[in-house]
């Protein structure tokens, strides 16, 4: 390359990290046979212990009609059971069926051995791995930050 004519390619501006993230998430949703990401993601959201359709909108940053037609799939797929909440006519409690844990352990085990694979060609695995426990703690305290912000932009905190 000229230093006098930089490179008109648009390779120059990609981002390959994040390049790299997008395929890393394609290769893990090719593993999975029986569910899509968003799917496998809501499940193991609720198998943590989010229970309610509102919250798990926040937590997997997706509109709340994206998450309700994800449930709606994984109930008629006999992945999930609705009940509704004593007290409260419009929630509902999300709870992951046998035949749900049965599919999130399986999908789980089919990234995993594909992350594996992948690792298996890093220069240094350990580190990606002290990478991803890294991002891992990042995300909540991301989210909580967010959740602050979103809340102080409110009209209601605005006028309190």
């Amino acid at each position: 390359m000229n230093p006098d004519h930089p490179d008109p390619s648009p390779e120059r501006d990609l981002d390959h990290e994040v390049l790299t993230l997008a395929r890393i998430a394609r290769v893990l949703e090719r593993a999975c046979d029986d569910l899509t990401l968003p799917q496998y993601r809501l499940l193991a959201f609720i198998v943590r212990g989010e229970e309610r359709a509102s919250n798990l909108a926040d937590q997997l940053a997706l509109t709340r009609p994206t998450v309700s037609a994800t449930i709606d799939t994984l109930v008629d797929r006999g992945l999930l059971e609705r009940t509704s909440i004593d007290g409260d006519r419009r929630a509902v409690r999300l709870t992951i069926t046998p035949a749900g844990t049965d599919a999130l352990r399986a999908a789980q085990e089919a990234m995993r051995a594909r992350l594996d694979d992948l690792l298996s060609y890093a220069e240094d695995a350990a580190a990606v791995h002290a990478a991803l426990a890294q991002l891992t703690s990042a995300f909540p305290v991301m989210q909580a930050t967010n959740r602050a912000a979103r809340e102080a932009r409110r009209p209601e905190a605005a006028s309190a």
